[in-house]
């Protein structure tokens, strides 16, 4: 059969269940939901130009690639495209079809240099080097079974902190989106982020329909957000923690385990089984962390980088 790549249809409900299907058997250690998925081709900002694009055989999505422009880096010119076949739907052309296609977009648009996550197994990487993708930094998805992993025990908190809920936050958020602009600024990457637009941020991310405010824990000081554990939950077992981080002048304190280990004991307590999250692979700290709470590494992703021009 004909392989076609063409947009997904937020408007129609199977499209994009299809698509959340095929983007779960090809990266399960992530949360994919219809909810999660139209949110973000409704909600990321203008500039990004974002794209959802599909590859279709017989009526059946086999691949999926999600585009755009990192419009929020102080580096202009820079794109994106994570590209995901079903693992038992590769070497039927879908693959390329979703890179043209993605280029094409991106080259239109201006850039000069994409950025790509491919996951680190021989077939994938191969698949990148050939369409002139150069392997860069790399980073691990950790899973914890929170039904048969013994959490640490709560521990008591330092003087002068309490912890709280980003629900605790819905009448006033910005103190949320500056720890968050601060923290994402500090995250290892290749590309740059810059939080600078609070209307933005409160569409894409505090609006988000995964974020679960209620297990998103916040340790506080003075009334100000100092360090966080922000969690995405599916509604059904699966729990991921989509970000880890402290103030800069809060830093060594150990915060941000103390909100982790917190939002982790009540997300087990609500009867969620599976935990998830991402690292950089030279983010030791965050890796130790992750290593004390039981975590482990179940599967590997590196950054390529095909400069244009």
């Amino acid at each position: 059969m004909t392989v076609i790549v063409r947009d997904l249809r937020p408007e129609v409900p199977a499209d994009v269940e299809r698509f959340a299907h095929s983007r779960h058997l090809a990266l399960p250690y992530v949360l994919w939901t219809p909810a999660g998925i139209t949110h973000r081709q409704a909600h990321t900002h203008p500039d990004a130009h974002y794209r959802s694009l599909v590859a279709e055989e017989g009526g059946e999505t086999i691949g999926t690639a999600q585009v755009g422009i990192a419009y929020d880096s102080p580096e202009p010119g820079q794109g994106y495209l994570n590209i995901y076949v079903q693992p038992d739907r590769t070497r039927r052309g879908a693959g390329g079809l979703l890179v043209r296609a993605a280029e094409e977009h991106l080259t239109a648009l201006g850039a000069t240099k994409l950025f790509s996550w491919v996951l680190d197994e021989p077939d994938n990487r191969a698949f990148a080097e050939r369409h002139g993708y150069r392997a860069s930094r790399s980073a691990h998805f950790l899973r914890l079974d929170l039904v048969n992993t013994a959490l640490p025990r709560l521990q008591d908190l330092p003087p002068g902190v309490e912890l709280r809920t980003a629900a605790d936050f819905a009448d006033d958020p910005r103190p949320m989106f500056e720890l968050d602009a601060e923290t994402a600024s500090d995250e290892p990457s290749d590309v740059g982020v810059e939080f600078t637009n609070y209307d933005a941020w409160i569409e894409e991310t505090w609006k988000h329909p995964l974020l679960d405010r209620d297990l998103t824990s916040v340790a506080v000081v003075d009334g100000r957000p100092v360090a966080f554990s922000v969690a995405y939950t599916d509604g059904t077992a699966r729990y991921f923690t989509a970000m880890t981080g402290t103030a800069r002048a809060f830093r060594g304190r150990g915060l941000a385990k103390l909100a982790k280990n917190a939002s982790l004991h009540r997300a087990r307590a609500a009867g969620y089984k599976e935990a998830f999250t991402g690292n950089d692979s030279d983010n030791e700290p965050m890796l130790a962390i992750n290593r004390w709470f039981g975590y482990e590494i179940c599967a590997s992703e590196v950054r390529h980088v095909r400069e244009l021009g």
